[in-house]
């Protein structure tokens, strides 16, 4: 397998390390558009199966080319989801597979939009099926941690734990403290932004509806010393592909925000500097929320000041195959201690990079398989999960994880 890894920013650069250590692949070109740094991700790991390359992502024909000119199989998209589309159209353009961790962007209900979905998550992507399918080619989409890991949970409580499914809840938290920094996300703060503040999609009794940010909260316990967080409705992609091939009843994301995080993401959003729009300032053509996360420490670098774990993973609530009720959190923590100590990678990208090599290394072993726009619930659960443990990093099963809980 041939892999092109268009961006080398924070995940892009803890892929290469992850997948420095297998030997899936016969060649990753990481491209980014500065060049220099998919120059240090390639530099890191003194691998001569990485070279690097200048691209820009929302050029489609030159993405192309390179797929071309490189001989490459697959398109790995570690860019933000402004580029989904111009990647995805450029890989089925060049005859090439592809893999994103973040979907096509949505749009808000012009009328409606705290009560019904405009344009949904990946709606864009699932809208070229046929033509995936036509060229025989796999689109896999939302394959990081989240979307990606949590959808391999439900497929997999789907498969082997329950007869029947109430609600999937996604549930992410963490007990992450940066020093040093008053205000520092541990993510891209563009697509935390794009999140938080457009209206969460809820799947509900067949049909998906749209709540105000941030609503119903609630305090989840997240296990490993996390301990209680309180999470909130969030738009994100899980919501949009559990439901295409799980039956459940409501499918949610909630994530542990905390107050002050809320606060200052509603204060961008009332002086307008959440707006992708650009507006001219003096000479120069800014995006506001360009230039709040130009302000910001970049995530990848925080690793050093960065303490406590991160966890991501799938509560799921319903009829287990004994006949009776059941409920467990199916998870994945990290320890920003260990990931910086074995990869020098900080917790949050470190856990977002590792589902998409797991993912790759199955592809290119045969073990999934499949043609058209594709989610993680499409194919088996188990061998990605075995793979993933193999990687030295397990995930773990907790029963009736909101009151009296049991590690499982």
């Amino acid at each position: 397998m041939r892999i092109l890894l268009v961006g080398a920013g924070g995940v892009g650069s803890a892929v290469v390390p992850i997948a420095a250590r297998r030997d899936f692949f016969e060649h990753i070109v990481v491209a980014d558009s500065q060049q220099s740094r998919a120059a240090r991700a390639v530099a890191g790991v003194d691998d001569p199966r990485f070279s690097a390359i200048s691209l820009d992502a929302a050029d489609r024909v030159a993405v192309a080319a390179a797929l071309r000119e490189h001989r490459c199989d697959v398109l790995f998209n570690a860019v933000d989801p402004r580029f989904t589309m111009p990647l995805f159209e450029a890989a089925l353009a060049a005859g090439a597979d592809y893999l994103d961790m973040a979907m096509s962007l949505s749009r808000p209900h012009s009328s409606r939009p705290y009560e019904m979905p405009g344009v949904k998550l990946g709606d864009e992507q699932f809208a070229r099926d046929d033509e995936w399918r036509a060229r025989d080619r796999l689109a896999l989409v939302g394959m990081g941690v989240e979307p990606g890991l949590a959808d391999v949970f439900a497929r997999y409580a789907a498969d082997h734990l329950f007869d029947g499914i109430d609600e999937i809840g996604v549930r992410d938290g963490s007990n992450l403290v940066v020093d040093g920094y008053d205000f520092a996300p541990t993510f891209s703060i563009w697509t935390t932004i794009e999140e938080c503040l457009n209206p969460p999609v809820v799947w509900e009794d067949g049909r998906w509806h749209t709540t105000e940010p941030f609503s119903e909260p609630e305090v989840f316990d997240f296990p490993e010393g996390i301990g209680p967080v309180e999470c909130v409705n969030v738009e994100h992609e899980e919501v949009l592909l559990v439901p295409r091939w799980i039956s459940a009843r409501r499918v949610t994301f909630k994530y542990g925000l905390g107050e002050e995080f809320i606060g200052v993401l509603k204060t961008l959003h009332k002086l307008g500097l959440d707006s992708a729009d650009k507006i001219r300032v003096g000479g120069a053509d800014v995006a506001p929320r360009d230039l709040v996360a130009a302000s910001l420490p970049d995530p990848a670098t925080l690793g050093d000041r960065m303490h406590g774990k991160t966890c991501a993973g799938t509560w799921v609530k319903g009829t287990g195959k004994d006949g009776g009720p059941r409920e467990v959190y199916l998870y994945h923590v990290v320890d920003n201690a260990w990931s910086m100590r074995e990869y020098g990678s900080q917790a949050v990208v470190w856990q977002t990079a590792v589902h998409p090599v797991v993912a790759l290394e199955l592809l290119a072993r045969g073990a999934w398989k499949g043609a058209g726009v594709l989610g993680p619930e499409a194919f088996d659960a188990v061998p990605f999960l075995d793979l993933l443990t193999e990687y030295g990093s397990p995930w773990r099963i907790r029963e009736a994880a909101r009151a009296g809980a049991r590690e499982g």
